[in-house]
């Protein structure tokens, strides 16, 4: 209830761009469905631009134009989220799909990531 009620304190004025940190945080399952439901209908029905930080990558996904993921700080993907949810490294450590975990393909990664 209080991430709505700030939503809505935050729309009064009208604003072009809402930016949102973690409005998910803490909310039950159902909850954040409303929530994420909420913001996009901002975003479609008012044409509020919505920046949104989130750590729950799939609904991010889920509900996203656009996305972006980021490691240590630093922009590691950048996609439409159709792409990034094909995407085996995002899969794999990001989204907790992966076809084989190891220590080994965890290292391979984070090489990948630290070189681009």
């Amino acid at each position: 209830e209080q991430q709505m009620l700030a939503i809505g304190r935050a729309l009064m004025s009208r604003p072009k761009l809402l930016m949102l940190d973690e409005p998910s945080l803490g909310l039950s399952p159902l909850l954040t469905c409303d929530i994420f439901t909420i913001i996009r209908d901002i975003n479609q029905k008012d044409g509020v631009t919505i920046l949104l930080v989130e750590q729950n990558v799939n609904m991010a996904l889920k509900y996203a134009n656009f996305a972006f993921l980021m490691e240590n700080g630093r922009i590691v993907r950048a996609d439409r989220p159709e792409i990034l949810r094909e995407d085996e490294d995002v899969k794999e450590f990001y989204l907790g799909i992966a076809k084989e975990t190891s220590v080994k393909g965890y290292k391979r990664y984070r090489r990948k990531v630290r070189f681009r």
